[in-house]
C-alpha cells in the first residue's frame, strides 16, 4: 500500500466506516506515523490538526475504533478504514459525527451487531449479556426451548403468538451463532453453496 502523504503537507483523510453497518463514523486525518500506529495497535489513530499530535480514537473516552480493513483510493490519497466501533464515535456522545443512528439497513446486521458487542463489552442490565455469561449449555438450551414452542405455535393460527416465538427462536440463534463466535454470513455463505 503506497500512500501519498506529499499532496496535502503529510496527511491523508481517512473515512472511517463500520464494519458490520457500512455507516460512515467520522473522518480525520492521518500522517505517516498515525497511519503505523494504526496497523502496528489495530486501533484506528489519527493526526490532530488542533492539537498538532497523535491521538488514538478512544485514549481518553475508551470508545475505541478497531480496524477490521483499510483500503486505498485510486489516487493513493485517501484512506477508507472498516472498524468495528465501542461506543460511540463522536465527542458529543452520537454515533456518527453526523448525528446518525449507526443502524444498518438490514437489522439482522444491527441486531447480530449488537448481540456481539454485548458478547465482547458486557453489562449487567443486558438479558444478552447474562445469558453468554451463563455458558453455551444455557444459550443452546434456549434456542432448543424457542425452536419447540415456535413448533408448538405453528399447529395454531394465532398470528401475533406464532410470529413472536419465531423472532424468539431468530434471536436465540443468533446469540447461539455469538457464542460459538461465527457469525450469520458464514451460514449464509453454506446456504449459497447449497443453492448451486
Amino acid at each position: 500500500m503506497k500512500i501519498d502523504f506529499s499532496k496535502s503537507n503529510g496527511l491523508v483523510p481517512a473515512i472511517i466506516q463500520d464494519a458490520n453497518t457500512a455507516v460512515v463514523l467520522m473522518l480525520g486525518y492521518m500522517n505517516e506515523e498515525a497511519f503505523a500506529k494504526t496497523k502496528e495497535s489495530g486501533k484506528v489513530t489519527f493526526f490532530s490538526r488542533t492539537k498538532n499530535r497523535i491521538w488514538t480514537k478512544g485514549e481518553e473516552s475508551g470508545n475505541f475504533l478497531n480496524v477490521v480493513d483499510i483500503k486505498i483510493d485510486c489516487d493513493n490519497d485517501t484512506l477508507l478504514i472498516k472498524a468495528n466501533p465501542v461506543g460511540p464515535t463522536c465527542h458529543t456522545g452520537a454515533d456518527t459525527c453526523w448525528n446518525e443512528k449507526n443502524i444498518s439497513n438490514d437489522f439482522i446486521k444491527h441486531l447480530e451487531s449488537t448481540i456481539q458487542n454485548r458478547r465482547d463489552n458486557p453489562s449487567e442490565e443486558s438479558y444478552t449479556s447474562k445469558l453468554l455469561k451463563r455458558g453455551i449449555n444455557k444459550v443452546a438450551q434456549k434456542v432448543g426451548e424457542e425452536a419447540v414452542e415456535l413448533v408448538i405455535e405453528a399447529k395454531d393460527n394465532d398470528k401475533g403468538l406464532f410470529l413472536n416465538e419465531a423472532a424468539d427462536l431468530m434471536y436465540h440463534y443468533l446469540v447461539l451463532l455469538a457464542a460459538k463466535k461465527y457469525t450469520l454470513d458464514e451460514v449464509i455463505t453454506i446456504l449459497k453453496e447449497r443453492h448451486k
